[in-house]
């Protein structure tokens, strides 16, 4: 098929043409004519084109750069006309020939006569039926025979960071004398703090936030992730999650750390005033989290529709869609515990939409080529596609969790681990262009992704505006890139299916332009930060306690223009005072331990980014604070 304003080098108006042209103008001739079979263009009758003369104005100038562009231009054109792949010969349906001996392995067409009389539309309809049924009633036995107000989450706590509970923490009571019988969800020990934390003067990240525990009654600060304490003082299991009771028993001094089922808690040497342990629950029932065996059913459930129901290609890959989304949603990373279905039904629609788009651009190609090699579809689809709806398991290792130049540099190896993944993916991107020159239509796609790569640029440019790259936005750019007969391609869009799927019924649609706060999540705002008159050198250590007072200097003009009235004072991570004042007393605090500060601006009643700790030793030692905010 020829592009307008593309001919045939042996159409009749070349012929015409060529008929009109004097002995002298042969070598203009034979350049046109070149320049037509290399590149497919040809000057319009009606008078010369600028790009005509633009070759015509480098074929003079530079003949070397114009030889080499066009067998370029050529090179990526591809083929004229376009042509079609050929559909893969199944690797398990063929004869091969080794040593002069012929083998033949006849597995598909063993697996399509054997199941030929399975693939009844009538039997189809009666199994999606009895999967529905008894996917509901997974759903039901994993979240609704346990009352809802007992569910945690795996980020739960009763103490909220830094200010977050208010002067002396009265937000977050009661401290003492209650009990709260909770069931936890599998895989606790995976979530992990993406923010620097603070406790006392050691700064925590990229583990769970389990503060004590080592002592005889297992007893844990407030701020501790409540399910990962759970697991590591042996209450729950990690794999199955579980059902405790939690006792609050308010003040407790000196937490200890201790390890446990592969989790590791840190110390706080002085009095905090809320405290938890845990005891065996009596009351709650059905706490076994049952997302491994609605793994295991869903992952039974694709294979039989690969191997022995065989649908048509477009229904095969509805039901992908389906299973994948609800099994995020309701199993695997639901938004909330237990799952909000209001949410996910919101979200199940508008990926529908994508998904359709998917189907039009590139799995109607490619699914479609497998009908008569099901094994082979079943092995190339679904392994990947499994991979890709458990990101959030098959990619815990990997040390990014969002594509932002400063979660990237906050994490140890995220640089690397980026460096490693762009290598690969331009690797597989290389190879998949080599396919798509082979069909002629290169052009046609490179089109479309240097457009969508200029629009991406000016989104990217647009001011007070953080472009993110969310993992769902990844598939929709390079599905479309997929959709040929190839192996590799039922690879690439078995596990970019399952990774969008993952990306949307987990977060929903994010927006791809966010604001700097809505990327700071509970990390440092960027706030100014103020500083402690007190220091190293000018506390008296021979002063008691009791009569030792602390200061800080005051708010620059700067700073008061931001709004920034007053301060919020953290000692040993609690508020205790919130105010215009310039010192604060230590009167209140016990003798023996050490003690720790942690100084803020307030706007109105919200303080900005706490200093790091400084910290008071017994022995009277002061230890300035480290720079930088907690």
């Amino acid at each position: 098929m020829d592009y307008p304003g593309r001919i045939s080098p042996s159409s009749s108006r070349e012929t015409r043409v060529g008929s009109n042209i004097s002995g002298s103008d042969v070598p203009k001739l034979e350049e046109d004519q070149r320049f037509q079979l290399e590149t497919g263009y040809a000057p319009s009758l009606s008078g010369e084109p600028l790009a005509a003369r633009l070759r015509k104005s480098l074929a003079t100038s530079s003949p070397w750069l114009y030889t080499k562009a066009a067998r370029f231009l050529k090179y990526i054109r591809g083929p004229r006309p376009k042509v079609d792949l050929p559909d893969p010969i199944p690797f398990l349906g063929r004869t091969y020939n080794v040593r002069g001996k012929s083998i033949t392995i006849a597995l598909e067409p063993a697996i399509l006569r054997v199941t030929r009389r399975l693939t009844a539309p009538w039997l189809f309809v009666i199994l999606v039926a009895a999967y529905i049924i008894s996917f509901a009633f997974f759903a039901r036995a994993q979240w609704f025979l346990t009352p809802a107000d007992a569910f945690v989450d795996c980020t739960s706590v009763y103490w909220l960071p830094d200010a977050g509970c208010g002067l002396d923490g009265n937000s977050c009571g009661p401290f003492t004398d209650s009990s709260f019988d909770f069931r936890c969800p599998a895989q606790c020990s995976s979530v992990v703090l993406q923010n620097p934390r603070v406790v006392g003067n050691t700064e925590v990240d990229f583990v769970p936030l389990i503060v004590g525990g080592g002592d005889s009654n297992r007893t844990y600060r407030g701020d501790s992730f409540i399910c990962a304490s759970a697991v590591q003082a042996g209450f729950i299991s990690d794999s199955t999650g579980g059902c405790a009771s939690l006792q609050l028993i308010g003040n407790f001094t000196n937490y200890l750390p201790t390890s446990a089922f592969r989790l590791s808690s840190i110390g706080f040497p002085s009095v905090f005033p809320l405290s938890f342990n845990f005891s065996q629950s009596n009351t709650l029932t059905h706490c076994t989290d049952l997302r491994n065996a609605a793994l295991a059913f869903n992952i039974l459930i694709t294979c039989l529709l690969f191997l022995v129901l065989r649908p048509k290609a477009i229904v095969l890959y509805w039901c992908l869609v389906c299973i994948g989304f609800w099994h995020i949603a309701l199993f695997s990373q639901p938004q909330a515990t237990p799952p909000p279905l209001d949410v996910a039904f919101g979200a199940f629609l508008p990926t529908l939409f994508v998904c359709y788009a998917f189907w039009r651009l590139a799995f109607r190609f490619t699914l479609p080529v497998f009908a008569n090699a099901p094994f082979e579809a079943m092995v190339w689809y679904l392994a990947p596609y499994w991979t890709g709806v458990l990101t959030n398991i098959t990619m815990d290792q990997i040390p990014i969790d969002r594509l932002t130049a400063a979660d990237i540099k906050q994490q140890p190896g995220g640089l690397t681990a980026l460096i490693i993944i762009v290598l690969i993916v331009l690797a597989i991107a290389i190879n998949q262009v080599r396919i798509i020159r082979k069909t002629g239509y290169l052009p046609y796609y490179l089109g479309w992704y240097v457009m969508g790569g200029l629009v991406t640029l000016v989104l990217a440019l647009l001011p007070g505006l953080e472009f993110r790259l969310h993992h769902y936005i990844i598939s929709m750019a390079l599905i479309p890139g997929t959709g040929f007969p190839t192996r590799l391609s039922a690879i690439y869009q078995g596990f970019l299916l399952g990774m969008f799927l993952n990306g949307v019924a987990a977060y929903g649609f994010d927006s791809i332009l966010q604001t700097a706060a809505d990327l700071v999540r509970d990390g440092p705002t960027g706030s100014p930060l103020p500083s402690f008159f007190t220091n190293s050198t000018n506390y008296n250590a021979a002063v008691a306690l009791a009569n030792q007072t602390i200061s800080w200097n005051v708010i620059p003009d700067s700073v008061i223009s931001q709004g920034w009235q007053g301060f919020s004072l953290l000692v040993d991570d609690v508020e205790r005072y919130s105010g215009v004042a310039l010192n604060y007393s230590l009167a209140a605090l016990e003798a023996g331990l050490p003690h720790f500060f942690r100084l803020a601006y307030v706007n109105g009643d919200t303080p900005g980014d706490f200093t790091m700790a400084a910290t008071l030793w017994p022995n009277g030692t002061w230890v300035d604070p480290l720079p930088g905010p907690s």
